[in-house]
Formats: structure tokens, C-alpha cells, sequence
């Protein structure tokens, strides 16, 4: 299969490129590194992206900021970051790729568990995380072609084995999943 690994150098991405190499060939894409630079707040960017990548079996975004901090320190512009750069991140980079990627592809796109269990100063996370997994949910029911879309759900990311990280990814990239929220390590 050839994968698109958005925000490949992060540290899920770069366990997921060295995970999944051997058997797939990789596009790395990120905001400064990557075969492909790309900034997924941008429409215009994630078109250009997909202009210049194709041929394209499924599409794996492991990008996207939100905001960790107390209820009090929160504001709507600190929420944004989340809803901005994660929420609708992710949402556009499907919106616009369903027209680019194989019929029969797939979307995974990445919430945590901070989206059905917050935790304390987690409210700009838990809005962006919830918001990822009902869009993946929903998007479920009316993706065009045969594509699928799937939220994956990691806990702490490096309290998880990389075997575990990598399964939970290759359940939506080679499966038949389809609208589901995919939890490892809850």
C-alpha cells in the first residue's frame, strides 16, 4: 500500500513510519519536514499536498494542536487551537482528500483518550479529541468509493508498546473498520 504519514516526525509518526515501512511504502509530510511540507490549517495547503501525491491507498494524520491548560486560563482563543488546528484540521484534510485517495482507501485520523476521558486542564484537548471522534463517526456513514474514515484514540502515548500503537493504527490502514473510534491502551 502507499500511506500518507502526516506529521511523520512527531512521536507517534515516527513509530508509525518505522513500524509500517517493511511491508508499505510511506510518504512522510509534515509542517517544516517530510517528502512533503504541508500545513494542515490550510485548505490550500492540504490541496497542494494532494496535487502533488498520488495514488494514494490511505491517508494517516498524526497532527494537530490543542490547548492544555486549567477551565480558568481557558479562553475562545486558546479553544480555537484545538477546534483549528486539530477538529477542522483533520476534518478539511478528509474533506478535500476523499476526492484524491483510491477508491477503497482510508482515513485515519487521531482524537486521544482526553476525548471521552478527560483529565484535569484538559478541556481545550477534550473538545478537540471529541469533536475528531464524532466527526470520524459520522463521516463513517456517507464516505464515497469504498473509503473508509476512523478516529484512532491512543492513552499516554508513551505509555504505549510500540507493537500496541502500531496495531491500533494498522486496524483502520488494512482493515475493514469503518466509523469507528479505534481506544489502545485505555
Amino acid at each position: 500500500m502507499k500511506i500518507l504519514i502526516i506529521g511523520a516526525n512527531g512521536e507517534i509518526g515516527k513509530r508509525l513510519v518505522l513500524g509500517l515501512e517493511d511491508k508499505h511504502e510511506i510518504i512522510t509530510a509534515g509542517r517544516s519536514t517530510g517528502d512533503i511540507k504541508v500545513d494542515i490549517s490550510s485548505k490550500e495547503s492540504i490541496k497542494d499536498m494532494f496535487n502533488l501525491v498520488t495514488n494514494i491507498d490511505a491517508c494517516v494524520c498524526v497532527a494537530g494542536d490543542s490547548y492544555t491548560g486549567s477551565l480558568d486560563s481557558l479562553d475562545e482563543e486558546k479553544l480555537n487551537v484545538g477546534i483549528k488546528n486539530k477538529l477542522v484540521a483533520q476534518a478539511n484534510l478528509v474533506l478535500i482528500g476523499k476526492n484524491y485517495i483510491n477508491d477503497k482507501g482510508s482515513f485515519t485520523l487521531t482524537s486521544g483518550k482526553m476525548g471521552d476521558k478527560p483529565g484535569v486542564n484538559a478541556v481545550g484537548k477534550a473538545i478537540a479529541n471529541g469533536g475528531v471522534n464524532s466527526f470520524a463517526l459520522a463521516a463513517g456513514l456517507e464516505m464515497p468509493r469504498g473509503i473508509t474514515i476512523n478516529a484512532v484514540s491512543p492513552s499516554k502515548v508513551s505509555n504505549i508498546s510500540d507493537e500496541d500503537l502500531i496495531n491500533g493504527y494498522l486496524k483502520s490502514i488494512e482493515g475493514n473498520t469503518n466509523g469507528e473510534i479505534i481506544k489502545i491502551n485505555y
